[in-house]
C-alpha cells in the first residue's frame, strides 16, 4: 500500500525530483478526494435538487429541461459542484503540506488560524447565500410581472444561478480574511482604514455591484454583508496590529 505524501520540516532540503515526486502526489490525493466527493454527491442528487428548488415560489414548479442530454449534464456539472465542496479540505490541507515546508514553525499556527477562519467564512457565506439571498432573489424575478409572463425555468439555466449566488455570497464572506491579510503584510494600516472609511464603504459597493447578481434585491443583499464585513474586519485588524510585535530599528 502506498504511503501518503510525507511533509517535510521546515528548512529540510529536497532535490527537484523529489519535490515533483511529491507534487505528483499530492495532486492524486486530491484527485481522489475529488472523485469521492463526486460519488458520494452523485448519489445524493435527488436530495440536492430538492434542496436548491425549495426557495422556487409554487406557481413555477420544478425547472424544465429542454434538451436530450440536458438531465444528465445537470445532474453531473450539479454532483462536480458539489464535489468540489466536499473535497475542498483536503485540497487545501495537500496544498498547505506542499508549501509548510517554507514557513517558520511560530509562523505555522498564524497560517493555519488564518486558513480555518476562511473556511469558517466560506460555510457561512454559502449558508448566508442559500437561506438569505437566494430565496429574496428566487421571490423578487419568479414574481416580477408574473401576471404578463408564463413563468418557467430552464434547468441548467436555475441551478446555475443558484450557484453562482452561493459562489458570490461566500466570496463576499471572504472580505474580512482580505483585509487582514493586506494589514499583515503591511500595505494596508488600520488607521488608514479608519481614517478613509467612507472610501472604503463607497469602494466595498462598488464591488458589491460587480458581483454576479442581475436583480437590485440580491446586488443589496450582497452590499449590505460586505459594509458589515469590512466594520468588523476594521475592528478584527485592529486587534491583530496591536498583537504584532513593533518592528526593530535597522542597526547601520
Amino acid at each position: 500500500m502506498k504511503r501518503l505524501p510525507r511533509r517535510l520540516r521546515y528548512g529540510e532540503e529536497a532535490t527537484l525530483v523529489e519535490h515533483l515526486e511529491e507534487l505528483r502526489q499530492r495532486i492524486f490525493v486530491c484527485l481522489g478526494a475529488l472523485l469521492v466527493g463526486f460519488i458520494v454527491t452523485y448519489a445524493i442528487h435527488r436530495h440536492l435538487l430538492h434542496w436548491l428548488n425549495r426557495p422556487l415560489p409554487e406557481h413555477v414548479g420544478k425547472p424544465i429541461t429542454l434538451g436530450v442530454a440536458e438531465p444528465f449534464l445537470t445532474v453531473m456539472k450539479l454532483s462536480l459542484y458539489g464535489a468540489l465542496i466536499l473535497a475542498a479540505p483536503v485540497i487545501l490541507w495537500q496544498f498547505w503540506g506542499f508549501f509548510a515546508p517554507a514557513v517558520e514553525a511560530q509562523q505555522e499556527r498564524r497560517v493555519l488560524f488564518f486558513v480555518l477562519f476562511a473556511s469558517a467564512l466560506l460555510v457561512a457565506g454559502i449558508v448566508f447565500g442559500y437561506f438569505v439571498a437566494l430565496p429574496a432573489a428566487v421571490h423578487y424575478l419568479t414574481n416580477y410581472d408574473k401576471a404578463e409572463f408564463n413563468i418557467q425555468l430552464r434547468a441548467k439555466d436555475y441551478y446555475g444561478f443558484t450557484t453562482m449566488v452561493m459562489l458570490a455570497m461566500a466570496l463576499v464572506f471572504e472580505l474580512p480574511v482580505f483585509i487582514l491579510a493586506l494589514v499583515k503584510l503591511g500595505i494596508l494600516t488600520t488607521r488608514q482604514l479608519r481614517r478613509n472609511r467612507r472610501t472604503g464603504y463607497f469602494a466595498v459597493a462598488c464591488i458589491g455591484v460587480a458581483l454576479p447578481g442581475v436583480d437590485p434585491i440580491t446586488t443589496v443583499i450582497e452590499i449590505v454583508p460586505l459594509w458589515l464585513l469590512f466594520e468588523g474586519s476594521i475592528w478584527l485588524a485592529t486587534i491583530v496590529e496591536r498583537r504584532q510585535p513593533a518592528p526593530q530599528e535597522a542597526v547601520l
